[in-house]
């Protein structure tokens, strides 16, 4: 999978561009501020429908306009174009210039994994960060899923708002309740096993690459869910049982809604003993290791996104990551600083210097040159 080129209406502080690709390696370099991020940022918000960065599409409108546009096209099976169109009242997608109705219908066609300053919080932060970014992965190899953890997450709402009028107008209809704990552990169950299926393939190449790029093995990503060793029954009668408890705080405890993912680098969990270094590496790992994983369940390789790679990590990191970039992987990488590329000769990319929305200057390198 590769995208052939870009053009950009509006976004951010692109008021108009219309951008080539290489089809192995992309340098977007500048200035602080410049418009480096911007450029990724785009290429995210065609394949994913909105940003990375955590912010509402309205902010993704250049200042003083009322609609912005990103299309692409992207080499699949055969050349196939994309477009998201946003605008104050909402957001459009389109491929081949057809609308597509449902976004979900949509955000599986075109896959890119994608490292950015923010993914640290995966480690650092909250299960619930970890399944989200968790959710995301999976749903772009497997549409099921997507269709599955929408239908728990409607379940789970449904559930929680009958146990808070329950506890209010102290009955129940257990009846009604068996129903809602059946399907809903159906649907969990489903989640589960696709969870635990992706953390057992990503465990198959997360310490090797750990290894290629600190020099030290033994990292592991460990899946903690309610459901583990558990058959239906189980659950469905453990949720039961918690029926009291359920009803006296208004929400489901039981469920795949509270698992979670740690990372640990030699029996030790990462993010109560491991530096900010080894996060980040482990972390570079971890979305390696993904486009393996969308390798196996696709049959072809994502789009790959660094952005800011290189802030605080020294040189040598930076180049052990640099050798393990496939060529058959395109791949884009945000720098201020192009230095850390001049042993790249055994690649032919392009670079873009970028300077306030603007490409200013490209060059295409050839190998060996």
């Amino acid at each position: 999978m590769k995208i052939d080129f870009l053009k950009l209406l509006n976004f951010r502080n692109y008021n108009h561009l219309e951008i080539t690709f290489h089809p192995t390696l992309n340098l977007i370099y500048g200035k602080n501020g410049s418009g480096k991020t911007n450029l990724v940022e785009a290429i995210a918000v065609l394949a994913l429908t909105r940003s990375f960065r955590l912010v509402g599409d309205k902010t993704l409108i250049e200042d003083g306009f009322e609609v912005s546009k990103i299309s692409g096209e992207v080499t699949l099976k055969y050349k196939t174009l994309f477009e998201v169109i946003l605008s104050k009242e909402g957001k459009k997608v389109k491929i081949n210039h057809n609308k597509v109705l449902k976004l979900s219908d949509y955000i599986s066609k075109m896959t890119i994994v994608l490292f950015h300053p923010d993914d640290l919080r995966f480690i650092k932060d909250t299960p619930s960060t970890r399944r989200k970014t968790l959710n995301i992965s999976i749903s772009l190899v497997d549409l099921s899923y997507l269709r599955n953890l929408s239908c728990y997450n409607a379940l789970l709402k449904q559930r929680n708002a009958y146990l808070k009028q329950s506890f209010l107008n102290q009955e129940k209809d257990s009846c009604y309740l068996s129903i809602l704990n059946e399907k809903l552990v159906d649907y969990g169950y489903a989640i589960y096993e696709k969870r635990k299926e992706f953390i057992e393939k990503m465990n198959h190449y997360l310490s090797h690459i750990y290894e290629k790029i600190t020099g030290i093995a033994d990292l592991n990503v460990k899946y903690i869910s309610d459901y583990d060793h558990l058959k239906k029954e189980q659950i469905i009668e453990k949720m039961e049982k918690n029926l009291t408890r359920d009803m006296t705080l208004g929400k489901t405890q039981l469920g795949i809604h509270t698992d979670d993912l740690r990372f640990f680098f030699q029996e030790k969990d990462l993010k109560d003993y491991g530096s900010e270094g080894q996060q980040k590496n482990a972390i570079i790992a971890y979305k390696l290791s993904e486009l393996e994983i969308f390798k196996d369940y696709t049959n072809q390789y994502p789009i790959f996104i660094l952005d800011d790679l290189f802030s605080e990590l020294d040189k040598e990191k930076v180049q052990n990551i640099l050798s393990l970039l496939n060529q058959n992987v395109q791949t884009f990488i945000t720098t201020t600083d192009l230095s850390y590329f001049e042993s790249l000769n055994c690649y032919s990319y392009k670079s873009f210097f970028v300077e306030d929305g603007k490409i200013v200057r490209e060059n295409v390198h050839e190998r060996g040159k």
